[in-house]
C-alpha cells in the first residue's frame, strides 16, 4: 500500500525515528485479540463487578464498532462525529436512532470531547471496548439488572485496566503468541534499512519491559540480517512511558537492566540503552536534535500523533491498518459512486431550474405555469429514488452499521479530520515504507477548493 501525505516531508532531514510499539512495529491480528478481550472483561465484569452471568452468552461481533467512534455515557448512545464535532449517526446499543429524534437528542450541538460524558474510540484496542458496551446497553433496556449507562462505560474500563494489569490478558497472548500476534519480515528488513542510512531508532512505548522484550524478539529477531538482536538495532528503548503524558509532563527516566529487568535511578544525559518512564523533552535535548529532525510513528491518534504535534515540532506518521479495507471498499464502489456523482448534478440542475420557475411565480407572474413546476417536482422524486438505490449499494460494501471510517455522511469524519490535521503521513502498516528510500520527499496533492471545482 502506498503511503498518503498531508503535508511535505523529507526523510533526508529526519535524524531519528522513534516508534510506538503495539500495533506500530508489532502488528496484532485484531479480531482474534479483540475477541478475547471481550471474553476476559466480561469475566471480569461477573467476578469483580457481579454483573449477571447472563453477560457471558453475549457473542462478539466485530462490525458493531468502528475506529474513530465516541460513547455517549450519558445516553447509552454510540456516535458518529463530523469534522466539525456534529453527529451524523447515533446508535442506542446496537440500534440506529432515527434522523429526527436524533435531531431532537442533540440539536446540532458541537460534541465536546473534553466532556467526562463523552468516551473516544480512537485504537484499534478500543473494539471489544465498544461492542461490549453496546451489548449491555441493550441488555440493560432488555430489562437486566445493571448500572447506568455512564457506569457501564466506566466498569468496562475498570476491568480492560485489570485484565491488563493482572497478567490474564498478556499472559494468554504470549502463550498462544501465533493466534494474536503478526510476524512481518518487511518491518526488520525496514530497520535495518534505516540503520544502514544512519537513523538513530526509538522505541517509545506504554507497553511493559517484559511484553515488550517478548513481542520484539517473535517478530523483529527472526528476520534480521545485520544484527544479531532487536536490542542491537535501536538506540535507546522507552517501555512504560504513559504516552501522552509522555509529551506534555517532565517525569524523571528510570534504566532499565535489559538482563533482569530490574530498574535503577537514572541521572545525566541519555544514552544509548533501556529506560522506563521519562519526557519526550528530555529525550529530545539529549540526543542534540532539533524538533523537526525527528519522526515519530505511532496507531493511536490522540496519544501518538496529536498530542505530540500540540506540545514538540517533530514531525508525525501514523499507523492506520482499517484504512486498508476501506480503500479496497471505495475501489470496488467507485462505479456505484460515479453513477450517484451523475445524478446528484442532475439533481442539482433540476433545482436550480425549481428555483428560477418559483421565481418567475414572484416577480413573473404572467409567465408563471404551475404545471412546469409539477412536472421539475416529479422529475426530483424519480432522481432521488434512484440515488436511493444506488446509495443502498454503496453502503453494503462498509461496515454495515457505520458505512465508512473517514466520513460522517458526505463531511469528513472526526476522525478523518484529526488525521489530516496532525499526521504528517499516515498508512495502512509500518512496513509500507518499505517502497520508500530513507531519502524519499514526501509531498502532498494539491487540494482542490471549493472555488477550483
Amino acid at each position: 500500500m502506498p503511503v498518503f501525505v498531508n503535508r511535505t516531508l523529507n526523510m533526508k532531514k529526519i535524524k531519528a525515528i522513534g516508534f510506538d510499539m503495539d500495533y506500530t512495529l508489532v502488528r496484532y491480528k485484531t479480531e482474534a485479540f479483540e475477541e478475547f478481550v471481550h471474553q476476559l472483561v466480561r469475566e471480569k465484569l461477573v467476578e469483580l463487578k457481579n454483573y449477571p452471568k447472563e453477560i457471558m452468552d453475549l457473542p462478539f461481533d466485530f462490525d458493531l464498532v468502528i475506529q474513530g467512534l465516541v460513547i455517549d455515557k450519558k445516553r447509552g448512545n454510540l456516535l458518529q462525529v463530523s469534522r466539525y464535532d456534529k453527529v451524523k449517526i447515533a446508535h442506542h446499543g446496537s440500534k440506529s436512532i432515527p434522523y429526527k429524534e436524533q435531531q431532537q437528542i442533540y440539536k446540532n450541538k458541537v460534541i465536546d470531547l473534553n466532556e467526562s460524558n463523552f468516551q473516544s474510540l480512537d485504537t484499534n484496542f478500543s473494539v471489544s471496548n465498544g461492542v461490549l458496551y453496546t451489548q449491555l446497553v441493550d441488555m440493560k433496556d432488555a430489562g437486566f439488572d445493571l448500572p447506568d449507562f455512564a457506569q457501564l462505560a466506566d466498569d468496562i474500563k475498570f476491568a480492560i485496566d485489570v485484565a491488563h494489569s493482572d497478567g490474564s490478558l498478556k499472559g494468554h497472548a504470549i502463550d498462544n503468541i501465533d493466534k494474536f500476534i503478526i510476524q512481518d519480515p518487511d518491518v526488520a528488513k525496514l530497520l535495518e534499512r534505516f540503520k544502514r542510512f544512519g537513523k538513530k531508532l526509538i522505541i517509545a512505548t506504554n507497553s511493559e519491559w517484559w511484553w515488550t522484550k517478548k513481542l520484539m524478539e517473535y517478530t523483529i529477531d527472526p528476520f534480521l540480517e545485520e544484527h544479531k538482536s532487536w536490542m542491537d538495532l535501536f538506540d535507546i528503548t522507552i517501555c512504560l512511558c504513559c504516552k501522552p503524558r509522555f509529551f506534555t509532563t517532565n517525569n524523571m527516566f528510570l534504566k532499565i537492566d535489559p538482563e533482569t529487568g530490574l530498574m535503577s535511578n537514572m541521572e545525566g544525559k541519555l544514552t544509548n540503552g533501556f529506560y522506563q518512564g521519562g519526557w519526550g523533552g528530555k529525550l529530545q535535548e539529549d540526543l542534540g536534535l532539533d524538533g523537526e529532525e525527528i519522526l515519530y510513528v505511532g496507531d493511536h491518534i490522540f496519544g501518538d500523533v496529536l498530542t505530540l504535534k500540540k506540545t514538540f515540532n517533530w514531525r508525525t506518521a501514523l499507523v492506520l491498518d482499517p484504512i486498508e479495507y476501506e480503500i479496497e471498499a471505495i475501489n470496488k464502489s467507485k462505479n456505484i459512486q460515479e453513477e450517484i456523482d451523475k445524478l446528484m448534478a442532475k439533481k442539482q440542475s433540476l433545482e436550480h431550474n425549481l428555483n428560477h420557475i418559483e421565481l418567475k411565480k414572484h416577480e413573473d407572474p404572467e409567465n408563471f405555469k404551475k404545471e412546469d413546476l409539477n412536472k421539475i417536482y416529479a422529475e426530483i422524486d424519480r432522481v432521488d429514488g434512484q440515488i436511493s438505490e444506488f446509495l443502498e449499494d454503496y453502503r453494503k460494501f462498509f461496515n454495515p452499521y457505520w458505512g465508512e471510517m473517514m466520513r460522517a455522511g458526505q463531511e469528513e469524519s472526526r476522525f478523518a479530520d484529526q488525521v489530516e490535521k496532525y499526521a504528517c503521513i499516515y498508512m495502512t502498516k509500518v512496513s509500507d515504507l518499505l517502497e520508500y528510500t530513507p531519502k524519499t520527499y514526501f509531498r502532498p496533492i494539491k487540494r482542490i477548493l471549493a472555488h477550483e471545482i
